[in-house]
């Protein structure tokens, strides 16, 4: 009888629940991914400021300047941090850059393109030009019309300032007697230059270069001798009838570009003619 009044206890057991797991959430990573995007972009800015130009940043800073509507300028304030913009109207015409709707022109860029120099065209076929010059002394083409001792002396290559032309000496073979004598071969070098200048209508610079002086003297005559020998070879050259109009220059370097290791070599006694490239 009292069995029956010996009910077993009720037991409820409550589980208590830790939301995010302590420190097994996953909100941290959120935190460590905006600091590792902010040390990128960081870096990006610190090789930025180093691999661009002064010119570069300054339009990087312009294409990010706010723009006010009631002017034509992309910052409202004066002075150098202004904050012009490249493409403002008012600062079109001054960088070059063609005509505007405001400020139109009939010349090249007029539709507001910025052009300098030769275009794509007409630079290659100044380089055709300045190739067919080479094959006439080099005969790289066929026949060449420089005889096989002055082929010796001559080296060409084409540079961004135009066709060079090297005529130098040898160790047996000599350009100038004393100073600034012509020897005849380089005045026969002078006459293959002529004919072959005859193809192309490019204004020259001349430039007169000599080896070191094994002596050490008290003044350098390496600058006059230079200066003087390409003013003979300019004279050469207008004697043989090339108009005195095309030598646009004619520069002293004296020692101070040797084309040989050793500065005392009589390779770097040279003259050097530069077919200028048409800007």
């Amino acid at each position: 009888m009292s069995g029956d009044n010996e009910l077993a206890p009720i037991i409820i057991k409550r589980k208590k629940v830790v939301a995010g797991g302590g420190h097994h959430g996953g909100a941290w990573k959120v935190a460590y991914a905006d600091f590792v995007t902010a040390m990128m972009a960081f870096f990006l800015l610190m090789w930025l400021l180093n691999a661009t130009t002064e010119k570069q940043r300054k339009g990087i800073a312009d294409y990010f300047t706010p723009t006010i509507a009631m002017a034509r300028v992309s910052g409202g304030g004066d002075g150098p941090l202004g904050g012009d913009s490249v493409f403002a109207e008012n600062t079109l015409p001054r960088m070059g850059s063609g005509s505007t709707s405001l400020n139109p022109a009939a010349s090249n860029g007029e539709q507001g393109t910025f052009t300098e120099g030769d275009t794509g065209d007409d630079a290659a076929d100044m380089d055709e030009a300045f190739k067919e010059v080479e094959e006439m002394l080099m005969g790289r083409g066929g026949e060449s019309m420089v005889a096989d001792e002055l082929m010796e002396h001559i080296v060409t290559r084409v540079t961004d300032e135009g066709l060079v032309i090297e005529f130098f000496e040898s160790e047996h073979a000599r350009l100038f007697t004393g100073d600034a004598t012509p020897t005849p071969l380089l005045e026969d070098l002078a006459l293959v230059l002529a004919r072959a200048s005859e193809v192309v209508t490019n204004q020259m610079a001349i430039e007169g270069h000599v080896a070191s002086s094994p002596l050490v003297l008290a003044r350098d005559p390496s600058w006059d001798v230079s200066g003087l020998r390409a003013s003979a070879f300019r004279e050469l050259l207008t004697g043989e009838g090339v108009p005195e109009n095309r030598v646009k220059r004619v520069t002293s370097y004296a020692d101070r570009e040797p084309a040989h290791k050793n500065p005392m070599n009589a390779r770097n006694n040279r003259i050097e003619v530069v077919f200028l490239r048409d800007l």
